[in-house]
């Protein structure tokens, strides 16, 4: 993973001159000033943690899984959001752990937390390091040091249980692995994210992650039957069938809870037969609205697609996954109306049937086929755009993303909300969205903003999100969908909440982490 960007470098492109001409006539877009550090250049504060200390967690994990290098504490260093980047390329390491732990079991992860409980040294629990909601940034005041608690270590398909469908999984497995050792035995979890290539099981849990195949497949947290949690208090061992009536679900409040309660060490995840087919097509509809009824009525009544998204108009115009074309176009088109994308999994009857009906519904509310080759190429590049991202911040581009979902019925305004708010916010900037995951009830609502960079691009975005934040609100919609609360979204999830439901956070935290070393400032405002 490029510790100031996203995923492989060799994957990296530059902007084609037209597309960079494009974006400096449309949006004012100029090159920085200042080009971006070196990893060797970045600046790191002195190691605080006592060293009587790190000895102590270095006896826990071995010595060459304690590593306290500047490179190890450099790609450990915050996520992967746009002002998460932007503080990096500027040679900003203020927030680095002091060392970086790798355990490889759920004991080693509980004396751990037992020692750093006992010194009060914050424990950051990190994954593929994608948060882009300020998750991996902890508070260090009040703190004897930091450590980043790295569950790569922690990579085995445990068990499976083919008669119930359950396989048991470690957290620390990437999107990619798991799947690999599921599909020795003809299994999938289905769990797509665009995050897919780096991001971790315990990850995935932890941001109640939701993945593009999410109509067919469901949501991350749809698949948890069961994890074992290690606290500083202890064990906890939750899921023993596969629903219960004896009180509360304590496994909804690991999901979601972003390393802040406790370190997830096991997942047993609900899994699907791997398919033999996969379809996918696109089609067109005149406008924003009439794609979204369409959505909704597959949603609610059937056949539900594998994958449905739906672009709105602008994105549809600007297809930031393809920057050739937009070039070659000499600017913005107009009359694209709003792409749909539809994908079937299955045995291949089961596909091509569901595919049939489903066409049926989609012509009959207004859609034209466009056949699969908009479809093949979204498959082909649904997890390129971060490497885009990269590609416009070095062009002097702001581009970040914010998500939202709400009722079908409250949708419209949603969507009109936050956009008013973004372009209030920052003038005249592109704002693209589509419809990512839907359900019987609603939708999320997954916005794309490209503006071009001030001469304090950091609070120039914090200003925009702040604004969208509070439109998100008000419109009566949730602060995330599937990104996670982190530090970002602090302020907007109390308010979502409540002051009874932020003091029932509290008394969770203050339970399982009396001390509060875990993930100290994320999640709980």
């Amino acid at each position: 993973m490029l510790w100031s960007g996203w995923g492989d470098p060799a994957r990296a492109a530059g902007l084609p001159g037209p597309v960079r001409t494009l974006l400096q006539d449309i949006l004012g877009v100029r090159a920085p000033g200042t080009p971006a550090v070196g990893l060797d250049e970045v600046r790191l504060p002195a190691p605080a943690l006592p060293a009587g200390v790190l000895a102590a967690l270095e006896s826990v994990v071995g010595a060459g899984n304690a590593r306290s290098g500047d490179e190890a504490r450099v790609r450990h260093t915050r996520g992967k959001s746009t002002p998460d980047l932007m503080r990096m390329r500027a040679g900003d390491g203020s927030d680095a752990p002091d060392a970086v732990l790798l355990p490889g079991s759920h004991d080693e992860v509980l004396e751990l937390l037992r020692i750093c409980a006992a010194h009060r040294v914050a424990v950051v629990p990190f994954g593929g390091g994608t948060s882009v909601v300020g998750g991996l940034t902890p508070a260090r005041e009040g703190h004897a040091g930091v450590v980043a608690l790295d569950l790569a270590r922690m990579n085995r398909l445990v068990s499976v249980d083919a008669e119930s469908m359950v396989a048991e999984l470690e957290p620390g497995l990437r999107g990619p692995q798991a799947e690999e050792l599921l599909a020795a035995h003809g299994l999938t979890l289905g769990h797509f994210p665009q995050s897919f290539e780096y991001a971790t099981l315990g990850g995935f849990a932890a941001a109640r992650s939701s993945g593009q195949a999410s109509a067919g497949y469901g949501r991350f947290d749809d698949m948890v039957v069961g994890m074992t949690v290690a606290t500083p208090r202890g064990t906890l061992d939750l899921g023993r069938a596969p629903k219960s009536a004896a009180g509360p679900d304590l496994r909804q409040v690991v999901l979601g809870s972003e390393g802040a309660f406790g370190v997830i060490t096991s997942l047993r995840l609900r899994v699907r037969r791997a398919p033999q087919a996969r379809i996918y097509e696109g089609w067109r509809f005149g406008s924003f609205s009439a794609g979204t009824a369409a959505l909704r009525r597959l949603a609610q009544d059937g056949p539900l697609p594998t994958v449905l998204r739906l672009s709105d108009e602008t994105e549809t115009m600007v297809g930031l996954a393809k920057p050739g074309e937009l070039a070659e176009s000499g600017g913005l088109s107009s009359g694209a109306g709003c792409l749909v994308i539809a994908g079937y999994e299955g045995t291949p009857e089961e596909a091509a049937e569901r595919r049939d009906r489903a066409a049926a519904v989609l012509t009959g509310l207004g859609g034209t086929c466009l056949g699969t080759g908009p479809g093949d190429s979204w498959a082909h590049g649904r997890y390129s755009a971060p490497y885009l991202r990269d590609s416009l911040l070095a062009a002097g581009a702001t581009v970040e993303t914010l998500e939202t979902a709400g009722f079908w019925s409250g949708l419209p305004r949603l969507y009109d909300a936050v956009r008013l708010a973004l372009h209030g916010a920052l003038g005249s900037p592109l704002v693209m969205c589509h419809i990512s995951h839907v359900y019987g009830t609603g939708a999320s609502l997954y916005f794309t903003v490209v503006t071009a960079q001030s001469g304090d691009p950091l609070a120039q975005w914090e200003a925009a999100k702040r604004s969208a934040s509070e439109a998100i609100i008000a419109a009566g919609g949730t602060i995330s969908h599937h990104h996670g609360v982190g530090r970002d979204h602090r302020d907007a999830y109390a308010a979502e909440i409540g002051e009874l439901g932020v003091e029932i956070l509290r008394g969770i935290k203050e339970r399982l982490d009396p001390e509060g070393i875990l993930n100290p400032g994320v999640l709980i405002p």
